[in-house]
């Protein structure tokens, strides 16, 4: 199974239980107590049948002796059972249910951490609304199957066990024909739940990318309105919503079949009762009290078969959305602090790429092969180039977002992967062109870069970048809700404010991907004055499409997918006309 797709691997329920059971070790205690509980309300269940037993063979054996003193000891005694019954349920019901929660909090929890240590790949390959699903749908169904899964096949247990003993001392052949019925029963039910589980994983999987096309479409709905597409999404949305149905009708359509096969067996266990139980009857092989607890019995056995059955989908629901939740916590961590791995000191800021090779892991796309490059401590570097040329990855490699195929990439002299991640990321600041912000007010998203900063500290962060200013313009001052992405805010506002969470974060190493190319003339002059205050004394590579603004750096180079063609200064570059000559004038073409 390939690491990238452990998504659409299948577990056995054995390799699911052994990955599921350890959830249960802190709260085994109330394990122990719920299911003693389910142990109890099934011997009130099952002493029922007794009891009407005894007033039968009493009634019929002698008249006079069933007093009215008698029948009123057996219903106090049934009283007394019904009051433990109640109690015993209602610590199973509020115990029970609690226990379930909080392995569903220990697994959301687990996965989500999982979550944060897996690499750029994975989000690549990966809709966000599929991971949604798992780590909150399909672990709601956790919470019932934890609880009710082991309660629910005790009490069946101990129902067919015990059910089985006492019948055994009254009739033994009645008893054998009887249960005959319940190896088939759980056979054809075996069988049939193995197709409600594809059906449920089938019915998980489009939900999930339905979900998907939902978000897609709602975060895009500018887009959609622009375009006057509506009809299209709809068209999307409901060829979706459709299969999604396909998918719950087959689904229903083996509950059916399985709920019918197990109607089927009651009804061929209650035949078995009149049939052969009239017939001993009949023949003096067993008792008019027997009988009725025969039939009291097999009454109290089917329904709790109809109650598993009950129990089923969820079941299934349960089982699926464990395998969901296994599918994320084995899907593998590249990018891992290495054995050994030190805390960085803060560094001077040399970077040097020595014989880096890179191909990204899921596609196989080769972006270098040998590549070469130096940067000196708290020089400016710039990379222009063509698109798809591996600027922006070139500067991913460096906080190790992905890892080098081969080579190696060195901040002052030491291989960046003897570095913890933590601490090799701490010292890199990277701002992009894509600001993301999120949903939370200015403080809150400023304070990203360094939370334990005070107030103080995030407004003079704000005022080096040049946002302090409109920030305080703003309704609730830096208390402002920035909306989901920062919606309520311009591209120039948003980018300024992460330009502000890096000013907080003070790293050594800057790293500018095309950090102005999707602002308008206004807001790039604004940004690139705070770009410029924040790249003072440190090491900074700037990706730019915009070559104006990178005139003033110490060094260029035109990187292309045959590597680094061209390197120095503006004037230099300039005066070889070269690529970037090209760049250049055309840049003032189009101008």
């Amino acid at each position: 199974m390939d690491k990238l797709h452990s998504e659409y691997k299948e577990y056995s329920f054995g390799a699911l239980m052994k990955r599921f059971l350890p959830y249960y070790r802190k709260h085994i205690g109330v394990i122990v107590r719920d299911l003693c509980c389910a142990a109890l309300t099934t011997v009130c269940e099952l002493i029922l049948p007794m009891i009407m037993r005894y007033i039968t063979d009493t009634g019929l054996r002698d008249a006079a002796s069933l007093s009215i003193a008698l029948i009123g000891k057996m219903a106090f005694l049934y009283l007394v059972l019904r009051i433990i019954d109640c109690m015993a349920n209602y610590y199973m019901a509020d115990m029970g249910h609690v226990m379930g929660a909080k392995i569903e909090t220990d697994m959301r929890r687990d996965a989500y951490y999982h979550l944060q240590q897996l690499s750029n790949t994975y989000y690549n390959n990966t809709k966000v609304g599929q991971i949604m699903g798992r780590i909150t749908n399909d672990l709601f169904d956790v919470t019932e199957f934890s609880h009710h899964c082991p309660e629910e096949f005790f009490i069946a247990a101990v129902k067919i066990i015990v059910s089985f003993g006492i019948l055994s001392t009254v009739n033994l052949p009645l008893t054998l024909i009887v249960f005959s019925v319940v190896p088939l029963m759980m056979f054809v039910c075996i069988r049939l739940n193995r197709r409600n589980k594809k059906a449920f994983a089938k019915q998980r999987v489009q939900i999930g990318e339905l979900n998907a096309q939902i978000e897609d479409s709602l975060l895009g709905q500018k887009v959609v309105k622009a375009f006057t597409n509506e009809d299209i999404e709809c068209g999307k949305f409901e060829e979706g919503n459709q299969k999604f149905l396909k998918i719950k009708e087959e689904t229903y359509r083996y509950m059916a079949s399985f709920q019918t096969s197990t109607r089927a067996f009651d009804g061929l266990m209650y035949l078995l009762v009149i049939l052969f139980g009239g017939v001993f009857l009949v023949k003096g092989y067993i008792g008019a009290g027997d009988l009725v607890a025969y039939t009291l019995y097999v009454s109290t056995l089917i329904a709790t078969i109809r109650r598993i059955i009950e129990f089923a989908e969820q079941f299934q629901r349960g089982i699926t959305g464990i395998e969901r939740f296994l599918q994320i916590m084995d899907s593998d961590i590249e990018i891992f602090d290495e054995p050994g791995a030190a805390e960085m000191p803060k560094p001077q800021g040399e970077i040097t790429f020595k014989k880096v090779a890179f191909e990204y892991p899921d596609d196989h796309n080769k972006v270098f092969r040998n590549l070469n490059l130096s940067v000196s401590p708290g020089e400016k570097l710039a990379i222009v180039g063509p698109s798809g040329g591996g600027k922006t990855t070139l500067c991913n490699l460096i906080p190790r977002f992905y890892d080098v195929t081969e080579g190696e990439i060195r901040i002052d002299g030491k291989n960046i992967k003897d570095y913890t991640l933590k601490s090799l990321r701490q010292n890199i600041g990277i701002v992009q062109q894509d600001v993301y912000l999120f949903s939370g007010t200015v403080m809150e998203n400023i304070l990203y870069g360094r939370p334990d900063a005070s107030k103080e500290e995030v407004m003079e962060a704000a005022k080096k970048a040049g946002a302090h200013e409109f920030i305080m313009e703003l309704k609730d001052g830096y208390d402002t809700y920035v909306g989901e992405r920062g919606v309520k805010l311009s591209g120039g506002q948003k980018q300024r404010i992460s330009i502000a969470r890096v000013f907080l974060k003070n790293p050594p190493i800057m790293i500018l991907d095309e950090a102005t190319s999707a602002l308008d003339n206004e807001s790039e002059f604004e940004v690139a004055k705070s770009l410029n205050k924040l790249s003072e004394g440190r090491t900074t590579i700037t990706i730019a499409h915009r070559l104006s603004s990178i005139k003033n750096s110490d060094r260029i180079l035109v990187l292309t997918e045959d590597g680094i063609v061209e390197s120095g200064n503006h004037e230099e570059l300039m005066a070889k006309k070269g690529i970037y000559y090209d760049f250049y004038t055309m840049a003032d073409r189009i101008k």
